[in-house]
Order: C-alpha cells, then structure tokens, then sequence
C-alpha cells in the first residue's frame, strides 16, 4: 500500500467511524474511539464485502458505505460485549 493509499484509507476511516457514531448511539466510544471503530470496520468491510460478493457502486463512496456499514457492525458487536460485562 502507498502513503497515499494509507491516507485515503484513514480518512476514509475517519469518516465511516463518525458516521457509525451517529447511527449506533449509545455504543459509541467517543469521537477518536469512534473514528478507530471505522478504521477497523473499514478492513473488516474490506475484506468481507468482496468476499460475499458485495460491491457499493463508486470507489469512493462506495468504500465509505461498505467502511460505515463494517464499523456499524463492529460497534454493535463491542456494545454487546460491553453490556454483557
């Protein structure tokens, strides 16, 4: 991956993290934890999405969708897991 890919992805991370954060509230981890949240949701999109034979349209917003989508997933799980302690 290039540094500018790498910036891409993090901003596109950011984004889906806040998003997800507006959507899920209540499991939220404030706005850094959450832009993490869609850094990590993004990968997981990134890799699941493909997998299962989803696609979301144009490379960038597309990869926003998919990265929102996989941090929205990532955060329910987490809110479980947080309830469940």
């Amino acid at each position: 991956m290039t540094v500018e890919g790498f910036i891409i992805t993090l901003i596109i991370g950011a984004i889906a993290g806040w998003l997800a954060g507006q959507i899920v509230k209540g499991y939220g981890f404030g706005i850094i934890g959450n832009i993490i949240v869609g850094i990590v949701g993004g990968l997981i999109a990134g890799w699941l999405f493909p997998a299962v034979g989803w696609s979301f349209g144009s490379p960038v917003l597309g990869s926003i969708i998919a990265a929102t989508l996989g941090a929205i997933i990532l955060l329910v799980i987490i809110g479980f897991f947080r309830r469940a302690a």
